[in-house]
């Protein structure tokens, strides 16, 4: 369904990509150079993912479209967001193209090939994005951006595997999985909880009226005359 105002929507995905830059750089907790190189990677990110976006839809649909551009744009803030205090700019590409494309292909065809409900995407963005950065952090970490690691006489260790350190993927791997369960766990039990209080689907005949209507007795726009 598309949005009704791709004008509004257009506008928010552009304070979301400037704020995002708080959220990323700012986690940095310092104006320094982390906070410079997280800024940076996060910019070219979401850059390089409405590129990636736009040309997986030229290539399926003919077309790139605005609503493309914004979607893909969000996909690449996600992927880079666990991965912004670790990469450099060029890693930073590479993380937000896998993430348009990647999250193309989840909101695109695995969500109708699975046929889930996921009506704001946030699963196909937010979790495919996430999870495509967490696991690249785990490949492009490097001690040159933020030497996390240390050996006893204080000697930067490496931090992902092009740094030299392979294990980091794999506890990438499990801090995903950690995350996908809890998530999991956590949706059901928060969906069950809800429906046996008020319910969780509408019915179609609430959906063509007008959920704004049937929940709350008015709509946006009132074209009666």
């Amino acid at each position: 369904m598309p949005p009704h105002s791709l004008v509004l929507s257009f506008i928010g995905a552009c304070l979301l990509w400037v704020g995002w830059f708080g959220f990323n750089a700012g986690s940095a907790l310092a104006s320094n150079g982390l906070a410079t190189s997280a800024f940076v990677a996060t910019h070219f990110a979401a850059a390089a993912a409405t590129i990636g976006w736009l040309g997986a839809e030229w290539a399926t649909r003919g077309r790139p479209s605005a609503l493309g551009a914004i979607s893909g744009a969000v996909a690449g803030l996600v992927a880079i967001t666990p991965a912004s205090g670790f990469v450099a700019p060029m890693p930073a590409l590479v993380i937000g193209l896998a993430g348009g494309v990647g999250c193309f292909l989840m909101v695109t065809f695995v969500k109708g090939l699975f046929g889930y409900d996921d009506a704001l995407d946030a699963f196909g963005v937010h979790g495919a994005g996430g999870t495509i950065g967490a696991l690249l952090t785990g490949v492009f970490a490097a001690r040159t951006v933020n030497a996390v690691f240390h050996d006893p006489q204080g000697r930067p260790l490496p931090v992902g595997l092009l740094d030299g350190n392979a294990s980091q993927v794999g506890y990438q791997l499990v801090g995903i999985a950690t995350a996908w369960g809890f998530a999991l766990v956590g949706t059901i039990l928060a969906l069950k909880i809800t429906d046996l209080l008020v319910g969780v689907r509408a019915t179609e005949e609430q959906e063509i009226e007008g959920l704004d209507l049937t929940e709350h007795g008015e709509e946006a726009y009132n074209l009666e005359m």
